[in-house]
């Protein structure tokens, strides 16, 4: 499969170059993307020189290069800017060195050196930058600020003063190959969204402090931002602004009106008819529900959960006790949540044959996390009528709590 490569120039002299990734099936081998991921580099060029912010994977290099090239020589490459050693960024970088004859300096954090040495066993030549050093590249004053833990310690951002742009690398970004390239068209936007709550939760969601942290610095620095250009997903000219107060609003958990996460683990049956009655109550009380099933029919994706996660109002976890401790599935996702999502109210179901586990384990970990337990309802076998009597108050207390 042919990659889609899209080249365009954006201001004058300063190009987008991206790759629609449409093999990925797993980002970071871990989360699963169906509506796949671009890779964005961008290329200034000016005053005789050329500058490359970022690149693509490494099975993309040759694309990249080639892309280079129908703009100006890759022996022309002055500067390469490393905005983050993630290798989905600079995978590409040693076939672009060594297809510039490594007479490009490499812009970066200084913690990036030792990294891009050890991830790819060479040492080109190296620019340290400091954080809120001004550099003068290609006709264009550069302000580089540190940005750590979004999400790498090592992770830093540019800002083109002359050009009110700022080149984020992967915060910002998002999960999707969005048909269009810019956020011009309100309709993509809001197609797009949901794969940005999704990568957000996934893949910063551990480092959502930071997320804050790094956008009050932005904030502090009273830049003009007119152009939003991240390493994933659309380049933001129309309202830049709204994506970065989007990541803020994830970051701090805000909810989605009154969605409320349902999931529920069901080996033979017994706790997904549990899990219908809050499905039901959820509704009957006006929330709305994005609701997943473990089951022996179907497993759904721990990313499009997580991405639920977020910005859910609550979340409400059914599951059944499996060899003496949580039902695996569940209490996987458990883990992912606790460390990914922000402290959230929740409800808690849990079943047994003999001797029940699931509420104590679950409670214990959420509650260490700073989630609040509003209720525990744990039934012998299948709920009773009394079982379902108290499942329905549950679900009314946790959404009166919520």
């Amino acid at each position: 499969m042919n990659p889609r490569i899209l080249s365009q120039e954006i201001v004058h002299g300063f190009y987008l170059l991206r790759v629609d990734d449409e093999r990925v099936n797993y980002f970071e081998a871990i989360w699963s993307i169906p509506e796949r991921v671009t890779y964005n580099a961008y290329l200034l060029v000016g005053d005789g020189e050329a500058v490359l912010f970022d690149g693509w994977k490494a099975l993309y290099a040759d694309d990249l290069i080639e892309a280079i090239r129908g703009i100006v020589s890759p022996r022309d490459l002055t500067h390469v800017v490393v905005h983050h050693v993630e290798p989905d960024h600079s995978g590409s970088l040693p076939k672009v060195l060594e297809a510039n004859g490594f007479r490009a300096g490499v812009v970066a954090h200084p913690m990036a050196k030792p990294m891009i040495e050890s991830f790819y066993k060479m040492s080109p030549r190296f620019r340290l930058v400091r954080d809120g050093e001004e550099i003068s590249i290609a006709g264009e004053k550069i302000k580089i600020l540190h940005t750590p833990w979004l999400h790498w310690p090592e992770t830093m951002m540019s800002y083109l003063v002359g050009r009110k742009i700022l080149v984020p690398c992967d915060a910002f970004g998002g999960y999707s190959i969005p048909r269009t390239v810019f956020d011009d068209d309100d309709a993509v936007v809001q197609e797009y969204l949901p794969s940005v709550r999704k990568y957000v939760a996934t893949v910063i969601g551990f480092y959502r402090q930071h997320i804050i942290r790094n956008i009050e610095k932005l904030q502090g620095l009273q830049l003009d931002i007119g152009i939003v250009a991240p390493a994933h997903g659309l380049v933001w000219r129309k309202s830049p602004r709204l994506i970065i107060d989007y990541y803020r609003s994830l970051a701090e958990g805000h909810p989605d009106d009154n969605k409320i996460l349902v999931v529920s683990g069901s080996m033979y049956g017994l706790m997904e008819k549990a899990a219908r009655i809050v499905v039901e109550e959820v509704e009957k009380l006006g929330g709305r529900t994005a609701s997943y099933w473990f089951n022996d029919l179907e497993q759904p994706s721990f990313s499009e959960i997580i991405g639920d996660a977020i910005d859910s109002r609550a979340i409400i976890l059914a599951a059944p006790t499996y060899e003496a401790g949580v039902y695996p599935l569940i209490d996987y996702l458990v883990d992912l949540i606790v460390k990914k999502i922000p402290p959230k109210p929740v409800l808690i179901l849990g079943s047994y044959g003999w001797a029940g586990a699931v509420t104590k384990r679950l409670s214990e970990k959420l509650a260490a996390a700073g989630f609040k337990i509003v209720e525990t309802i744990e039934f012998k076998g299948s709920p009773s009528e009394e079982d379902a009597h108290r499942i329905r108050d549950g679900v009314r207390e946790l959404l009166e709590q919520s």
